[in-house]
């Protein structure tokens, strides 16, 4: 049993170790300065009235919903999700499923806010639309993506994280790991801290 766990832990790592980051236009980001980026953004929504939004379907909306209280407790940088059951039946019901994180971004975005979209094949037609939508409001934009490296999600933020990997469940543990680094850097995590976990807020 050990052989099989240590074959999947050793693709794991990979697929972590495997983090692109790119532009909006394509341009590589060396991961240190979409750290950078990342963290600027943050402290800019610690320091006014702006939000972290999450996005994403399935287990990648565990993920949105995991992070979203994360950054706001432990980080105390205000964000939210859109997961509620009956947001989602009475837009999908509405509108069509494809609208259903869309049309609360376009209701509930603000200028300056920044967009987290999560999705592991970067294919989804309401992750998409949700980043069109916030694009529509001024939000800024972060992905992350999987599976095909030529997926539309991962050109079409700010800043986009992509997994080579695809498999479900090793791009969506990477997913969690990259917004747990994002998170625990900006909070002062270094190095030398090794596993203890930081506390001071974002800013």
């Amino acid at each position: 049993m050990s052989d099989v766990f240590n074959a999947y832990a050793d693709i794991l790592n990979r697929s972590f170790l495997s983090t692109r980051v790119s532009t909006r236009e394509g341009a590589v980001m060396p991961m240190d300065d979409a750290l950078k980026k990342t963290h600027d953004m943050l402290i800019t929504i610690t320091r006014g009235h702006n939000k972290l939004m999450f996005v994403g379907n399935g287990g990648s909306a565990g993920i949105a919903g995991h992070s979203a209280i994360d950054f706001a407790k432990n980080g105390g940088v205000r964000s939210m999700t859109f997961n509620d059951a009956s947001s989602l039946t009475c837009l999908g019901n509405d509108l069509g499923y494809d609208q259903v994180f869309a049309k609360q971004v376009e209701m509930q975005g603000l200028p300056g806010d920044v967009l987290v979209a999560i999705s592991s094949s970067g294919q989804s037609p309401n992750i998409l639309n949700a980043v069109t939508a916030a694009r529509a409001v001024g939000c800024a934009v972060i992905t992350l993506s999987g599976f095909k490296p030529g997926n539309a999600l991962r050109q079409m933020g700010d800043i986009n994280f992509y997994i080579e990997a695809e498999a479900y469940g090793f791009v969506e543990v990477t997913h969690q790991a990259i917004l747990h680094v994002i998170l625990d850097t900006a909070m002062g995590w270094t190095k030398a801290s090794g596993a203890v976990q930081p506390t001071r807020k974002v800013g």
